[in-house]
């Protein structure tokens, strides 16, 4: 087997900004795993303010553990393995470990001619899966007619990201109220770890007058007891995105399940199996699921995502991402796995269950890649 790493530079169609970063091109790595004539593809999002990594630390990463990766995993059972006596090293690194997971999930399915969800014990994927609206930060010019757009599309579901700017994010708000007067939405908010204490946040938020769905990461990661206090004062439950990385970090939630949400991105996680095993235990402790993504993620990402949500269909709160070219100028694959009206993604008008792998073809790399190792 041989291991072949990659940057990814695509342009968007138009800038995504939130409190943490303004992006108008992925920040991607894409994993190549070549054997028996196959190749199997993976792709993470490395980010600085989630994990703590990069594009180049993701390629220290690959380049340390390359050769023991290409000797001692030859199937699902070796990948396992390897992950488990390896905990401490992906958890440090999840990112980079996600894109040679999905590669090599990817060619083990292959060889086995099934469909990815199938060597991870997931069943088939079939039915329609229903994304949310996420609308970043941006100028309220454009803030309100990227929403005009989404309810145009048919949309009910929507995600909107805080600046931090009080008379700002109110102003975003009652825009959005203006549009959707009509027809209840169910919105959630990003705060993006915006505020330093959580009685600020919660009297910040509750000024916004509107009732929310769930608050995501209002305060530093990882202030669980400051983020109980914020979900008390506003009645609505608190999402963890930067502050859940693992499943073994689920524990302290326990005591309040219905003040949580887990925000579960297999990039974030290190890859699809660390994200079913979140999965499992939230399902175990009562807690519900949103799938989230990266800004960015192109179709290999997405399809992962399906796993992931088809999954938690019982405990699934939302889904995001499966923007495709609805934000990419290219996507990397043929077909570009995106959602069309109301935000639904339909997984048997791409016939995934029938396909072995991710059941994709890339098509389009050459102009878009740049080798970091091969």
């Amino acid at each position: 087997m041989k291991l072949k790493l990659y940057q990814l530079d695509i342009p968007f169609t138009a800038a995504f900004a939130h409190s943490s970063a303004v992006r108008a091109a992925t920040q991607s790595v894409w994993v190549e795993a070549h054997a028996d004539h196959r190749v199997g593809v993976g792709e993470s999002c490395p980010r600085e303010y989630v994990t703590g990594e990069s594009v180049k630390s993701v390629h220290v990463f690959f380049e340390t553990y390359r050769e023991g990766l290409c000797r001692e995993i030859d199937s699902v059972e070796d990948l396992i393995a390897w992950a488990d006596t390896h905990t401490d090293i992906i958890n440090a690194n999840p990112a980079a470990w996600c894109a040679i997971e999905l590669a090599l999930l990817d060619l083990f399915a292959q060889r086995k001619n099934l469909p990815v969800e199938q060597v991870v014990d997931v069943a088939p994927i079939t039915g329609t899966f229903t994304y949310s609206a996420v609308v970043g930060d941006s100028a309220p010019d454009i803030f309100r007619a990227t929403v005009a757009r989404y309810l145009k599309m048919g949309f009910v579901d929507f995600k909107l990201k805080l600046s931090g700017n009080a008379m700002r994010d109110r102003q975003k708000i009652d825009t959005f109220r203006d549009l959707t007067d009509v027809k209840p939405m169910r919105v959630r908010l990003d705060a993006n770890n915006l505020w330093d204490d959580a009685e600020t946040a919660a009297h910040d938020l509750a000024n916004l007058e509107y009732a929310f769905a769930g608050i995501e990461e209002p305060l530093a990661a990882n202030d669980i007891d400051g983020m109980r206090l914020v979900a008390a004062r506003l009645g609505c439950p608190i999402i963890l995105d930067e502050s859940l990385l693992r499943a073994d970090q689920l524990a302290p939630l326990a005591k309040d399940p219905e003040r949580w949400v887990v925000n579960v991105r297999v990039s974030k996680m290190g890859g699809l199996l660390r994200s079913l095993a979140v999965i499992k235990t939230a399902r175990d402790l009562g807690l519900a699921i949103i799938v989230g993504a990266q800004v960015g993620e192109t179709s290999v990402l997405t399809r992962a995502g399906l796993v992931a949500a088809h999954a938690s269909r019982d405990i699934l709160f939302a889904q995001e991402g499966a923007f495709g070219t609805h934000l990419l100028q290219e996507d990397i694959t043929n077909p570009s796995l995106m959602f069309e009206a109301s935000g639904v993604l339909d997984a048997d008008a791409y016939s995934l269950s029938k396909n072995s792998g991710w059941g994709l073809t890339v098509h389009c790399k050459a102009d878009v890649a740049t080798v970091l190792s091969s």
